[in-house]
């Protein structure tokens, strides 16, 4: 939400840094002064956990990239030379891979809260948009990460995955092979294939920083949604970014901090498979081949699927629809706190993800497919379907008149706006 700036330079050396690059000044209006609604919970910290972890992964990675060796024949040796001569390499190690998944995690709640809440409504398209995209790139970074130890799992991972494109030759003869070869480098997965995974793995990460500075941009000038999902009316609906956010930002970080330093030191694998610390083989294919467990919805989504262009396009598809939800839903309400009908149809959405992850790990076979596809079915008919019917049909509960009232309740209009 564009203010007046009320920054004071103290001194003449930021009075004279203030006349010629204001940085101070925009890192005070906007991350100081910036009001947010008085009645933001703690689903609303997840964006400050998340630069937190892209943080943790570009310091890390950047580390783990002067010892790395992307070679097939040196990469799965680097890794555990890393672990066991450089220098606390193993606490690099262990937080960058352990930080992929707490990054995910957070991630998926920050999709959830901003799914139930309607972050994703008029005016904030481009925010929900933006944070799609920074989605996407995080699950290529990490597909091209897992490919980097170069383990069972991480060969075959790679090779199954890419041999994906392969699909389109029945679209347009020879058009997918064209593509796995040209990924590969080759006819097979092979150093250049390595090479070609740890130049983007290293890249990536500050594109995604890049994204994310046009995230928080967008966000600044639509302002925060809110669990009422009701607009700003008065001062007294908001309170100064700090310390109120900042306070409620630190303590939950340091909180989601507990279980990141407890994966690290006492359990760093418990999320990683155990034929990764097995050298790649290209003659020995593991018995189950899985992706890590944050790709595993969509992993089930693509075998649910018996042609394998129809999985391939359905696995792509679950994300693209993610980009048309502003528009699929019709309802007028944001926040499906008020919204009885469509609040319950939301949840089951959000259990057949959790479903759909586990049913990625077990064995394409028996009920496992049957139940994929009955979850896969809901996934689509739920984004497809139901927002849309829902919105038309659906009353809504009564709602506060302002952000104040369901806080402070119907004397709101009379309280005084939080000192500043």
């Amino acid at each position: 939400m564009a203010h007046e700036s009320t920054y004071e330079p103290k001194n003449a050396f930021t009075k004279w840094v203030d006349s010629r690059l204001p940085v101070p000044r925009l890192m005070h209006d906007q991350f100081v002064d910036f009001h947010t609604p008085r009645n933001l919970n703690y689903w609303y910290t997840f964006g400050g956990i998340l630069t937190f972890c892209l943080v943790v992964q570009i310091l890390t990675g950047v580390v783990l990239a002067m010892h790395y060796v992307a070679n097939e024949q040196m990469a799965f040796a680097s890794v555990e030379r890393i672990m066991r001569d450089v220098n606390w390499g193993w606490l690099l190690r262990y937080t960058h891979a352990v930080g992929a998944s707490m990054f995910f995690i957070a991630v998926y709640l920050h999709i959830i809260r901003g799914m139930y809440y309607g972050s994703y409504k008029a005016p904030r398209e481009i925010l929900w948009i933006l944070g799609v995209i920074i989605f996407l790139l995080m699950m290529a970074t990490a597909f091209m990460g897992y490919t980097l130890p170069w383990g069972q799992m991480s060969f075959w991972g790679v090779t199954v995955i890419t041999n994906l494109f392969s699909s389109l030759d029945s679209i347009w003869d020879g058009l997918g092979t064209g593509i796995v070869e040209w990924i590969w480098g080759g006819y097979s997965v092979n150093n250049a294939t390595l090479n070609r995974m740890f130049a983007l793995h290293y890249l990536l990460p500050f594109a995604i920083a890049g994204v994310v500075g046009l995230h928080v941009w967008a966000l600044h000038v639509t302002g925060n949604n809110n669990p009422t999902g009701i607009p700003v009316k008065s001062k007294a609906d908001t309170v100064p970014f700090h310390p109120y956010t900042t306070m409620k930002d630190a303590f939950a970080m340091a909180v989601f901090g507990v279980l990141f330093a407890w994966l690290v030191f006492f359990s760093p694998n418990y999320l990683g498979h155990a034929d990764n610390y097995v050298q790649a083989n290209a003659l020995v294919t593991p018995a189950h081949i899985v992706p890590e467990w944050y790709f595993l919805p969509f992993y089930a989504i693509l075998r649910a699927i018996p042609s394998k262009l129809g999985g391939v396009l359905a696995m792509f598809g679950a994300i693209a629809v993610l980009f048309l939800i502003p528009w699929l839903d019709t309802s007028r309400v944001r926040s499906a706190k008020y919204r009885p009908l469509y609040r319950p149809f939301l949840i089951l959405f959000f259990i057949s993800v959790i479903a759909l992850g586990y049913l990625g790990a077990q064995p394409a076979e028996g009920i496992y497919v049957t139940m994929s596809r009955l979850f896969t079915f809901y996934y689509f008919a739920f984004i497809l379907v139901l927002m849309p019917v829902i919105g038309l049909i659906e009353r809504p509960k009564d709602m506060p008149s302002s952000i104040a009232e369901s806080v402070l309740g119907k004397k709101a209009g009379a309280a005084p706006a939080p000192a500043e």
